[in-house]
């Protein structure tokens, strides 16, 4: 088979990816074209282009940032999310790394406990959730960090032990040959081996922490509104009016942190999991 017949064979795939990628993309697209539109034409013309009347430049984003609260919702889901996410990261990459260096049955339980967590809905703990951190004063900033850091412990202590189970034992053991403690093998020599799977956890976490509406609101209330609560907020306008285009514009600002957060890691997901650190 030669060069040009292989290239045909990849056409359909090609066309597929082309597809689903369009299938992705034009809701984002939507969403920005929008933002520069007036509330009128955003209802009546959702999928003109913005141009003569309708256009009206930044006029909808200086709306969305002069609605009350805004600015303060977005600075705390950026400490929300920078807070959760460090802790989730540490806590269970530590915590994959005692499961698997220490074997035994109550390690084994632990673990299966956390890949249990998992398949567990939400829906299930909701009420439950939400009295125990009344119970116990956890409705505020610090205490809706620790809450995701239990929901988020189960697939990262997934990712990460996996991930562990392939470093050899002989890196650990000649550290601490060398004089190191547990806690510095682990800081000095095993976590910067981690780096492409805390990257990937951060990822994933940061998306959902970020974009999360339901454990803000039970938890917050709208007193400490985060983004997507203060979005929702927005749009229950007076008598039931919604201005559309500020509302499309705060979708974007929304939108714009996840997304160069993405663009400036994921190539360290590309590069993936690394093989091993030891060459015989």
């Amino acid at each position: 088979m030669n060069v040009m017949e292989k290239r045909r064979n990849l056409v359909p795939a090609y066309v597929l990816l082309i597809f689903l990628a369009a299938a992705f993309i034009f809701p984002i697209l939507l969403v920005l074209v929008n933002s520069f539109k007036s509330r009128l034409y955003v209802s009546t013309q959702p999928f003109a282009w913005p141009k003569g009347e309708m256009f009206v430049g930044l006029e909808n984003y200086i709306k969305g940032l002069s609605i009350s609260g805004f600015v303060t919702a977005f600075l705390r889901s950026v400490w929300i999310s920078l807070a959760s996410v460090g802790l989730i990261i540490l806590a269970t990459s530590m915590t994959a790394w005692y499961l698997v260096r220490v074997k035994g049955k109550i390690t084994k339980l632990l673990y299966f406990v956390f890949v249990f967590s998992m398949i567990v809905p939400f829906q299930m703990v909701m009420y439950t959730m939400t009295f125990v951190v009344n119970r116990f004063n956890f409705a505020n900033i610090w205490g809706i960090v620790l809450v995701y850091l239990g929901f988020g412990a189960g697939l990262s202590v997934f990712m990460f032990t996996g991930f562990i189970k392939s470093i050899p034992l002989e890196i650990e053991e000649a550290a601490m040959i060398d004089g190191c403690n547990p806690l510095q093998t682990y800081f000095i020599v095993v976590f910067p081996m981690l780096k492409p799977t805390a990257i990937t956890v951060a990822i994933l976490q940061a998306m959902w922490v970020w974009n999360d509406y339901l454990l803000p609101y039970l938890i917050l209330g709208s007193e400490h509104k985060t983004m997507p609560v203060a979005i929702q907020l927005a749009m229950n306008g007076a008598y039931g009016s919604t201005d559309y285009g500020a509302f499309m514009a705060m979708l974007v600002l929304s939108i714009i942190p996840i997304i160069v957060f993405y663009i400036c890691s994921q190539k360290y997901i590309i590069k993936g999991v690394i093989a091993g650190a030891v060459k015989g």
